[in-house]
């Protein structure tokens, strides 16, 4: 009995056997989509209508949107350099402006007008224009002093002159002399007025024509000046290093409590010698002093002074701090300066091409100023520079007269000067030290 219902259930079960495995099955293919209603459904006899509602009202600040403006009209930067021969329209013509109204108001306006005569080669223009290829504003420094700008306002253009407002930036420089002064400053990177700086601080040491020998070295901390960063002249050096011939010479810009500054060596003695013994930048004596043939009268007499052989045009500088007593023709000396110095000395300069700004009567001048430059006026055969060296109205021989040297660091700073000259000494081996150093 008990066999025969174990055998019956048996067969009940094997047949609800497929029954059941379909039925399984569609409960996993339904599990996911019950589970997904179940996740968004809500809970059995929940009544929606009878949830609490609160309204609440809030004022919310709006950002304030500015007001819509016109776009502004575009302007275009350019700047190029001065190169030899150039015109003003050229350069304006390179940086994109094509503005024949603008060049015309330049040629009938007194500072426009200067521009086309300041052309200097190396100098840089900077200028502006608009999408008409108009000229908005034009900038020109033809000199470390001047800056000559033109603005374009509601009224037009206009253009004025001012001084320039330049900053100073410290340059490092140090070059081996190959053949000349001029050729190792020029690979060292350093601006033409600053080698001749060079020269004049060290010329009371060295003769730059005679002296210098392949090997030489030197290093000099000198000034740019910067004026919106565009370079717009050479400031003062303010140390150096000569090495000739194995012997190092040196100098320190040192400013006294009274604002005057001058050269000194490391002990304190002054660079300068209370003369200048040349007045002439890179120059040569044509013609010594005493008895000669004379050029253009054809008999012989004394000549008086020291001639100069130099290009037309080349500065002549104030032996010595003093005072213009003339400036002005002098019969066969041509155009022609005199100085008047301290302890009954006067010195003075002919056959001058032209005058210097400061070169006028009554002036005080310092030494190394310009008070004119070489020319062949009077009676001359050639550029030249005549110069006489007078003491107490006696004259002397220029190149052979005993030249005082310059008054040395007074005591009262010395203290001081002794700091600046072991800062400089300590810059100066820095810089010395890098070979081929071109750095600020």
């Amino acid at each position: 009995m008990s066999f025969e219902r174990a055998s019956i259930l048996a067969q009940r079960i094997a047949g609800l056997m497929p029954v059941r495995r379909t039925a399984f099955a569609a409960v996993l293919l339904a599990a996911p989509a019950l589970g997904i209603v179940t996740a968004f459904g809500i809970a059995p006899s929940t009544v929606v209508d009878a949830l609490p509602r609160v309204e609440r009202v809030a004022d919310i600040p709006l950002p304030e949107m500015p007001p819509s403006q016109a776009p502004q009209a575009q302007r275009f930067s350019a700047q190029d350099r001065v190169m030899r021969g150039d015109t003003l329209a050229a350069i304006l013509a390179r940086v994109g402006i094509r503005d024949e109204a603008a060049l015309a108001f330049l040629r009938s306006d007194p500072v426009g007008r200067s521009i086309f005569r300041q052309l200097v080669p190396g100098r840089t223009l900077q200028a502006e224009s608009n999408e008409r290829a108009e000229l908005l504003s034009l900038r020109y420094s033809p000199n470390s002093a001047t800056v000559l700008e033109v603005v374009r306002g509601a009224e037009g253009l206009s253009a004025r002159e001012r001084a320039v407002e330049a900053r100073p930036r410290v340059f490092y420089r140090n070059g081996t002399i190959r053949s000349s002064l001029f050729a190792a400053t020029d690979a060292a990177g350093i601006p033409d007025p600053v080698a001749m700086q060079i020269a004049r601080v060290f010329s009371t040491d060295l003769d730059f024509h005679v002296d210098l020998r392949k090997g030489d070295t030197f290093a000099v901390i000198y000034e740019v000046l910067y004026e919106n960063g565009e370079p717009v002249g050479s400031g003062r050096i303010l140390a150096a290093e000569f090495v000739n011939q194995g012997h190092a010479y040196h100098a320190v810009l040192f400013e006294d409590d009274e604002g005057q500054d001058a050269y000194y060596a490391l002990d304190g003695s002054n660079r300068a010698k209370a003369f200048l013994r040349s007045p002439v930048e890179f120059s040569r004596v044509s013609s010594g002093f005493g008895n000669r043939l004379h050029p253009i009268l054809k008999n012989w007499r004394a000549h008086t002074g020291t001639d100069f052989a130099a290009p037309k045009g080349t500065r002549v500088l104030a032996a010595a701090d003093g005072v213009v007593v003339s400036a002005g023709w002098r019969n066969g000396y041509g155009n022609t300066v005199e100085l008047r110095h301290g302890g009954g000395i006067t010195t003075l300069y002919a056959h001058l091409s032209g005058f210097a700004n400061g070169a006028k009567t009554g002036a005080r001048v310092r030494q190394g100023d310009p008070v004119g430059f070489v020319g062949a006026t009077g009676w001359a055969t050639g550029p030249h520079l005549h110069y006489e060296f007078k003491v107490s109205g006696m004259h002397q021989d220029p190149m052979k007269v005993a030249l005082p040297k310059a008054t040395p660091v007074p005591a009262r700073l010395a203290a001081r000067f002794a700091e600046a000259a072991r800062t400089a000494e300590t810059r100066i081996a820095q810089v010395r030290s890098a070979p081929s150093l071109r750095f600020e």
